[in-house]
C-alpha cells in the first residue's frame, strides 16, 4: 500500500513547494470562560484559505488534525491539498509546521476530510476529489500504520455527478456498516447547480465496495438550494438521524431504521439557522448528543443569513429536543462553520472556520478546547 506518505520530519517549507509557505509561527491563543481558542491556521501569502478538517487520535497518544490547505485561491474550486498538524497534549497545543498528507490529485482540488478509526483498527481517510463542476466524488484511503502511509484510493460515490460530503461526516454503525451522508448536485447548463438531493452511500465490507441508499431525499417544493451538507449520528435504538442544511430557515431532519437504506420524509426542526450546516456527535462521557450550529433563534434581524453566532447544545432524548445552548462565537461580523468534533478524555475539541472583521470567509481555522462539564453548566 502507501501511495502517499507523510513523514514526521517533513517541514512546512516542503509543503510550500506545492505553492504555499509554511506558517511556522506560534498561533494566537485566546482563553475565555474555560475555553481555549487556538487560531491555528490563519491565511497567508500563497495560502488564502485553511478549512474543513477532521481529527483522529493515534495509538501513541497524539491527535492528528488534517485540513484543506488552499493554494490557488479562496473559493471552493481553487487548488488545494491535504495537510496535517499534531498535538501531544490532548489538543491544548499544536505543531507549528504542516505535514503533507495528500497532494492535490484532482483537476481542481482535494478537500473536505473525514477521519475514522474503523472497528478493524485501521484509520480511514475520506476526502473529495474535485475535477470539475460536474465531477466531484468522495474517495477513501486506509492506513494500517497509524497514518504514516495510505493505501490506494477507493471510490465511495459511484455514478456521475457533483457530490458534496462535508468534513467529519462519515460514521461506522455498531453493525460495522460504513455510512456516508452525501448531497448530489447536478449541473444545469451554464446557469449553476440543481437543488441538492440527500442520500447515503453504504459499505458492508470495510469500504471495499459501496452502494447508494434506496431513498433519495428532496427538500420542500420551492427550495432553491435543496437539501445540502447532511450529517448523521446513530441513536441508541439503532436508528440513524440525519440533519440537513436548507434555505428553509432551519435544519431539516430525517430518520432511518435500517442502517441508512431508507429514510423518512424530511421534516422541519426547531433548529433555526441560516444556509449553514450543523454537526452532531455523541459525548462518550455522558452518552448525550452534542450539536454545534449557527443558532438563529431570537437573533437581531441584521444577522439574518450570516453564519453567526455559533452555539453548542446537548440532547438527552436522542435529538428530539436540545437544551443548555452555550455560545462559542458571537462576533456579528464573524463567519463560523464547518465544524469537526472530537472527544479527548474529558475534553471536547472543535475545529471550525472562524473569521472575523478583515478576514475573508472560510479563510482561518480555529481549534477550540473545553471540558465536557462546560456544556452542562448553567
Amino acid at each position: 500500500m502507501a501511495s502517499y506518505l507523510y513523514i514526521s520530519g517533513l517541514s512546512a517549507g516542503t509543503v510550500g513547494a506545492l505553492g504555499a509557505p509554511g506558517q511556522g509561527a506560534p498561533p494566537a491563543v485566546v482563553e475565555e470562560e474555560g475555553l481555549i481558542k487556538t487560531r491555528l491556521l490563519p491565511p497567508g501569502p500563497g495560502n488564502p484559505r485553511n478549512s474543513e478538517g477532521a481529527f483522529i487520535q493515534l495509538n501513541d497518544g497524539r491527535v492528528l488534525f488534517v485540513y484543506t490547505h488552499f493554494t490557488g485561491g479562496g473559493w471552493d474550486h481553487a487548488a488545494a491539498h491535504l495537510a496535517g498538524r499534531f498535538s501531544s497534549d490532548g489538543g491544548r497545543t499544536w505543531s507549528l509546521d504542516d505535514v503533507l498528507i495528500l497532494p492535490n490529485e484532482g483537476e481542481m482540488n482535494v478537500m473536505s476530510v473525514s477521519l475514522l478509526r474503523l472497528q478493524s483498527g485501521a484509520i480511514a481517510l475520506f476526502y473529495l476529489r474535485k475535477n470539475s463542476e460536474r465531477d466531484c466524488h468522495l474517495y477513501m484511503r486506509l492506513s494500517t500504520d497509524e497514518a504514516r502511509s495510505w493505501g490506494e484510493p477507493v471510490l465511495c460515490t459511484p455514478g456521475p455527478g457533483y457530490y458534496v460530503v462535508n468534513n467529519d461526516r462519515v460514521i461506522q454503525l455498531r453493525s460495522g456498516r460504513l455510512v456516508v451522508p452525501a448531497s448530489l448536485h447536478m449541473r444545469e447548463g451554464v446557469s449553476g447547480f440543481a437543488p441538492g438531493v440527500a442520500m447515503c452511500y453504504l459499505s458492508d465490507d470495510g469500504g471495499e465496495t459501496w452502494r447508494r441508499s434506496e431513498t433519495i431525499l428532496h427538500a420542500p417544493e420551492g427550495s432553491q438550494s435543496g437539501l445540502q451538507e447532511p450529517g448523521i449520528v446513530e441513536l441508541r435504538d439503532g436508528r440513524v438521524m440525519m440533519l440537513c442544511r436548507t434555505d428553509q430557515g432551519c435544519q431539516m431532519r430525517s430518520w432511518s431504521s435500517d442502517g441508512g437504506e431508507s429514510w423518512t420524509p424530511p421534516e422541519r426542526t426547531e433548529l433555526l439557522s441560516p444556509v449553514s450546516p450543523a454537526t452532531v456527535k455523541r459525548i462518550p462521557k455522558t452518552g448525550d448528543l452534542l450539536l454545534v450550529w449557527n443558532d438563529h433563534r431570537d437573533i437581531d434581524p441584521v444577522l439574518q443569513g450570516k453564519r453567526t453566532p455559533l452555539r453548542a447544545a446537548i440532547s438527552r432524548d436522542e435529538g428530539v429536543s436540545w437544551e443548555n445552548a452555550k455560545t462559542l462565537e458571537e462576533d456579528p461580523e464573524g463567519w463560523f462553520c464547518y465544524t469537526a468534533m472530537e472527544f479527548v478524555g474529558d475534553q471536547v475539541l472543535l475545529a471550525y472556520c472562524a473569521t472575523t472583521t478583515g478576514l475573508p470567509h472560510l479563510s482561518r481555522t480555529q481549534i477550540t478546547r473545553f471540558p465536557v462539564e462546560w456544556l452542562y453548566t448553567p
